[in-house]
């Protein structure tokens, strides 16, 4: 079976190499003499670059990228609005991946210069591709990626309504050292309050980014495209943006910018007719700012490679393709019209409510607490030691009860501040030092009372007010972002009333640091003086304490250190037909489940001896599977490898 595909770019060329790999006979025909080179760069998820690793097959060719870590979107006068850490993008140069490609792909299957033109047909099906140099190439299969203006696609499934071109873009390229001062990881991206028009910046490399102007014509246009006019152009509409901004248009090379018209069509009803099959942009074209593109075509190459290998019928074939991909890039198609949606109209929607414009496959798992038959009202601190020393405990219900209980996190408010505050033996910062010390060496979770010391905390209730704030934006981050201001002050000795510290940790949990700063400062600290209410009206006096119940009239408290068992007990109370789910101990599996753990953590839920667990955890750290944070009375280990599902 011979396959023809028609357009050379990365969609054409990732499906031919995944069909060579797979011995099959291919031929791609490229429009253009050489590397098509046209395009500067794009986003791509970590989803789309593992596939790109599997073309490699075991060579050591590799594509140049540049991994970026946080989206930060700002008004043009600096304020920001969101601040976000981005787990698994890059940035990557088209013709960086044109030469990654063409590099895997063997050069005499390549036929260049080659236009379509138009099919033969003999008794209903393709046996041939004609070009306008007059060269004819037959074949069994044709694919169309010749792109968003595909005539394979005209020819066979007939014209599409594409939408009308409502925003407009300018690409360019500008060197680092324009930008010294900006951190070279970030994606910075300004967008106007009122109108339709954006400024994006982002890094491919430690030496250079690319930036794009995204603008509403019916604000303003260009009548040409000369260099010089698109600068000018550009340095007109930006004016009121930040320096950093009219500088970077200031030093571009205009003569290698251009304007790209922005528009799509509705989901196909089918990619296929026959034995003619279209991928990437000519099978599905989608608006700029969900940064799925490239992706999507990847995904496309790889997915009708596997199809066609698993179907003898191609028809199977493409229609299990088609029934694959198609709700995916349906759901591109929506968020991309809802962005530009929202483009046009910034004031559409609030700023807490503004997307991020990066879509990836991955879908968060919604848990259905209302599910839940028993329901576990807890009070706690960020700064509490017993709160702490309690996180072995509450790790092993998530695993062992997880599937029948509903935590809900409550603040107490542990330490208004010194003067009001006077609890047993402790009175002043020097006696909450040496009574952290104690219970570590009693518990065996680290804890560094140093802190009291050296920069002692004035009072909980700012981080307190904070994880109020985290719970606005989710829950299940919120609980990541507690965890992490809780390492930061037991271990770290940081002073989480600063807020550069609650800010990386949101960060760190997922969580849109500039949206917790407007939260912070407004409706969590009603939330949090809610809380403290609730615990006056329940009479907390200590902490931690858990309130569990269920749908009948039974309840439970538990106050202070205790053991599992009464845990157990009391859920036994609650439900007593019960059953808990046994715990993969794996420290794959255990890491999978929580991102950080302590020796005491990973003992008592792999059931082992504190040696043996520092044993495990020193040899994976040894191996490069785990990181490590050392503090004077412990350690906490960090999953460098596996793939976290929170």
């Amino acid at each position: 079976m011979k396959i023809v595909i028609i357009g050379g770019g990365i969609a054409g060329l990732t499906l031919g190499i995944f069909l060579k790999q797979k011995n099959m006979n291919v031929v791609i025909c490229e429009r253009t003499a050489g590397m098509p080179s046209r395009g500067h760069a794009f986003l791509m998820h970590l989803d789309g670059l593992n596939i790109l690793n599997e073309l490699k097959n075991g060579s050591n060719i590799t594509l140049k990228s540049k991994k970026v870590d946080e989206y930060v979107l700002r008004r043009p006068n600096g304020q920001e609005v969101k601040h976000l850490k981005l787990d698994a993008w890059h940035c990557v140069k088209r013709i960086n991946l044109i030469n990654f490609l063409y590099a895997l792909f063997p050069n005499e299957n390549i036929k260049e210069g080659r236009v379509f033109s138009h099919f033969i047909y003999e008794d209903g099906n393709v046996v041939a591709a004609a070009f306008l140099n007059g060269d004819v190439e037959y074949g069994d299969i044709f694919v169309g990626a010749d792109g968003g203006n595909s005539l394979v696609r005209e020819l066979t499934l007939g014209k599409v309504k594409y939408t009308p071109v409502e925003v407009k873009e300018i690409i360019g390229i500008t060197s680092r050292k324009i930008l010294a001062k900006n951190p070279p990881s970030i994606f910075n991206k300004y967008q106007d309050k009122s109108n339709g028009l954006a400024f994006g910046l982002i890094p491919t490399s430690e030496s250079e980014y690319v930036w794009f102007m995204q603008f509403d014509p019916t604000i303003a246009d260009l009548t040409n495209s000369t260099a010089e006019e698109i600068n000018s152009f550009c340095l007109n509409m930006l004016r009121e943006f930040p320096a950093n901004v009219t500088n970077v248009i200031a030093s571009t090379d205009f003569s290698n910018s251009y304007i790209w018209h922005t528009r799509d069509f509705d989901l196909l009803p089918t990619f296929h007719k026959k034995n003619v099959v279209l991928i990437g942009d000519a099978a599905h074209l989608s608006l700029p700012f969900t940064s799925a593109g490239t992706t999507n075509a990847i995904l496309d190459a790889k997915t009708l490679a596997t199809c066609i290998e698993d179907f003898v019928s191609y028809e199977k074939a493409f229609a299990r393709y088609y029934e694959i991909r198609s709700a995916e890039v349906k759901s591109h198609i929506k968020l991309g019209r809802e962005l530009k949606k929202l483009f046009l109209k910034p004031d559409f929607k609030s700023e807490d409510d503004i997307p991020v414009p990066l879509y990836t496959k991955k879908q968060e798992d919604e848990e259905d607490t209302g599910k839940k038959i028993i329901n576990i009202v807890y009070f706690t601190d960020p700064i509490c030691s017993t709160c702490w020393i309690i996180q072995p405990m509450l790790r092993k219900l998530q695993l062992e009860y997880g599937n029948y209980i509903n935590i809900e996190y409550r603040m107490g408010g542990l330490l208004p501040e010194w003067e009001e505050y006077g609890k047993g033996k402790i009175n002043s910062p020097s006696d909450a030092a040496k009574h952290w010390e104690e219970v570590c060496e009693e518990h065996d979770m680290p804890l560094d009372g140093d802190i009291w010391i050296e920069d002692p905390l004035n009072s909980s209730y700012p981080p307190s007010i904070a994880f109020k704030a985290a719970q606005m934006q989710d829950t299940d981050k919120a609980i990541l972002f507690l965890r992490r201001i809780k390492e930061m002050v037991f271990l770290e000795k940081k002073n989480i009333i600063k807020w550069e510290f609650l800010e990386k940790a949101a960060l760190s949990a997922g969580l849109d640091s500039a949206r917790l700063l407007r939260d912070f400062e407004g409706k969590a600290q009603e939330l949090f003086r809610i809380d403290l209410e609730m615990a006056k009206q329940l009479g907390v006096t200590g902490f931690p304490t858990l309130f569990f119940s269920n749908c009948s009239e039974k309840k439970f408290t538990i106050k202070g250190f205790q053991p599992y068992t009464k845990f157990e007990e009391v859920i036994s109370h609650l439900v007593p037909t019960i059953k808990k789910e046994p715990i993969d101990k794996a420290p794959e599996s255990l890491f999978n489940e929580f991102p950080t753990m302590t020796i005491k953590e990973f003992a008592f839920l792999s059931d082992i001896p504190i040696e043996a667990a520092a044993e495990i955890l020193n040899k994976l750290y040894e191996e490069g599977v785990v990181d490590r944070y050392e503090s004077k009375n412990g350690v906490i280990y960090k999953n460098n490898v596996f793939t976290c599902a929170c």
